[in-house]
């Protein structure tokens, strides 16, 4: 029996490519000097794409694979697929949720005790030599007992929160609406009002059409010139502009970031900047959590080619 023809967007880790190629007949569109020629010669026989969440399917790539039946997401973010396309023409889609939302959750938390704490300057304090030649270093700030607020309460966000709470900070949160699970946390529907209240910010809401540049200038404004912003979510969650301007300016305190428009070629004013923790979009990097992503992606397409319900369904 013949093997599905799969497209595949962006490359895996070796202990990923070797069993999506012995399930699949695989086309490496990374590859591809001339991508465009590529579609068109082997779109017409594929009918799965996988991809990784910051690469998604656009609609070319969508429209070049008539016959295309399912999108396998490696990674839990799904906007850079184009969902209006894969509905037009019945494509499922899936992603690889819950199995990274720990490691998220913690480069998260950890982000904030790094950036908190100076560690990466204290570092080099030690390496260079000022500790001998120049003594303590300078004082930074505690983390215990502070506010935190958490942008999105859904599965990242909810870890976040459960981590915080160990350090005894004071949460709340916004998102859609009040959750039942979270109780303990105060809820503020509005996202500059819970900016406002907030020591740390952590943007953990999924990225979509709504929720671009929701921290904008406002919010921005109001977490404030003591604040820091953590973004392990999406860059588009994030007016980048005005961060930049507002931590250039010192009227935002801080921000410790692991995703960027258009990464890894990040602004260079980020680069100049020594009140930023930047990170390059590694929140799920442990070898644990890209094994499980990786056999996810995998399971779903099999469920799919197998007749089978989907593990992970997004559309």
């Amino acid at each position: 029996m013949s093997k599905p023809h799969i497209l595949q967007v962006g490359p895996y880790p070796e202990w990923d490519e070797v069993p999506l190629n012995e399930a699949f007949t695989v086309h490496r569109y990374f590859d591809a000097a001339d991508k465009a020629r590529f579609l068109a010669d082997v779109g017409p026989s594929v009918k799965g794409i996988a991809t990784r969440g910051e690469l998604g399917a656009t609609r070319a790539m969508i429209e070049a694979c008539p016959g295309l039946e399912v999108v396998s997401v490696y990674g839990v973010g799904f906007d850079a697929v184009d969902l209006a396309a894969c509905r037009e023409r019945g494509v499922r889609v899936t992603n690889t949720p819950d199995v990274l939302t720990n490691d998220v959750a913690d480069l998260g938390v950890a982000m904030m005790l790094c950036l908190s704490r100076g560690m990466i300057g204290a570092e080099s304090w030690v390496k260079d030599g000022s500790w001998a030649a120049k003594g303590l270093y300078p004082l930074k700030r505690r983390v215990w007992g502070r506010r935190a607020g958490v942008l999105g309460l859904g599965r990242i966000g909810y870890e976040v929160a459960k981590r915080l709470k160990g350090f005894d900070l004071d949460i709340a949160y916004s998102d859609v609406g009040p959750k039942s699970y979270a109780s303990d946390w105060e809820y503020i529907a509005d996202p500059v009002a819970l900016a406002a209240r907030s020591d740390f910010l952590f943007v953990t809401l999924a990225a979509s059409a709504a929720t671009r540049h929701i921290v904008g200038r406002d919010v921005i404004a109001a977490l404030g010139a003591e604040g820091m912003l953590v973004n392990i979510s999406r860059a588009s969650n994030i007016d980048e502009e005005a961060l930049l301007e507002a931590l250039e300016n010192k009227t935002l305190g801080s921000a410790a970031l692991d995703v960027f428009e258009g990464e890894p070629a990040l602004n260079p004013r980020f680069l100049a900047l020594d009140n930023v923790l930047l990170q390059p979009h590694h929140a799920s990097g442990t070898i644990e959590t890209r094994k499980a992503m990786g056999q996810l992606v995998r399971d779903n397409l099999a469920a799919h080619f197998a007749g089978k319900p989907l593990l992970t369904p997004v559309l």
